[in-house]
């Protein structure tokens, strides 16, 4: 009895808890974005902390292109793309969609742009159909399989006796790492948006796997902004532009190729990863 109304009142303090990120004065709705993204001198810390967990970073990203997102454990990879939907705000700078601050939006309205994998990949109690059509249940059935066939989920979920139908258990328990990675993509693509923003999304799954499911998404959003932060180069080596974070700070912008000739950062993870003749190849 003690721990539990010990355990009651911390509960009743977070749902008392005050939200940080509301809505502006005036804020509009994002109606018909298209979906460009710009980041300039761009500084966030952590409540009253003195040190920036990221430091002036400013770039661009546009629809019809591949942004992604490397750096060391703790650069500021995951930080930086939760700046986009506003799960945290900037501290100096500003993250501009489509030439507006994000906070001049609504919050809700600017998410309704945005399809995000976040890093943890969670899945709920139900079938395989409700969770990947979780943000429109009565969505059309046809716009699912196509975004379980680009997630490269088909196969395994045909294989199953239920197909669709089969049972999922709470937090994914019944189904592998990589099976859970693809329904969690699936249930983004599902949802339409100008910006789709993938969080090490795609560590759990084979090469093979990866590559097929990277050659989908460029054929078939190809007029979308795509976000891919990664830790495996193998897995952005063909985007179209590479952002390099070291300590919070953005050491190198550009393609493979050009990152590993001027970013030495960039060249020390790709020589960690990948053989010479995989380097020469690329």
């Amino acid at each position: 009895m003690p721990r539990a109304v010990v355990s009651v009142k911390r509960i009743n303090e977070v749902l008392k808890s005050k939200i940080s990120i509301v809505d502006r004065e005036g804020a509009i709705k994002a109606e018909n974005t298209k979906g460009e993204l710009v980041f300039e001198n761009v500084s966030i810390r952590y409540g009253d902390s003195e040190d920036a967990v990221l430091k002036d970073i400013s770039f661009t990203s546009l629809p019809g292109q591949t942004t992604a997102i490397i750096g060391a454990t703790g650069s500021g990879k995951s930080t930086l793309i939760k700046l986009i939907p506003r799960l945290y705000d900037v501290s100096e700078g500003c993250v501009k969609l489509d030439g507006r601050d994000v906070r001049d939006y609504t919050v809700d309205s600017l998410r309704d742009n945005i399809s995000f994998v976040p890093q943890k990949n969670v899945l709920l109690k139900g079938t395989i159909e409700s969770n990947i059509k979780y943000n429109d249940i009565d969505g059309n059935v046809e716009d699912m399989k196509t975004a379980a066939e680009i997630a490269q989920a088909t196969e395994f979920i045909d294989s199953k006796e239920n197909g669709y139908e089969s049972e999922i258990a709470q937090g994914g328990g019944n189904v592998s790492g990589g099976q859970k990675q693809r329904l969690a993509i699936a249930r983004a693509l599902y949802k339409k948006a100008p910006v789709y923003i993938f969080d090490d999304s795609f560590s759990a799954l084979d090469f093979k796997t990866d590559a097929a499911l990277r050659a989908a998404l460029k054929e078939k959003l190809a007029d979308k902004n795509i976000i891919i932060v990664a830790q495996r180069v193998g897995s952005i080596m063909n985007a179209d532009q590479i952002l390099v974070l070291d300590e919070g700070r953005l050491v190198g912008k550009g393609t493979h190729s050009e990152l590993m000739k001027t970013c030495s950062v960039y060249n020390e993870i790709a020589h960690s990863q990948l053989s010479k003749e995989e380097l020469q190849n690329a």
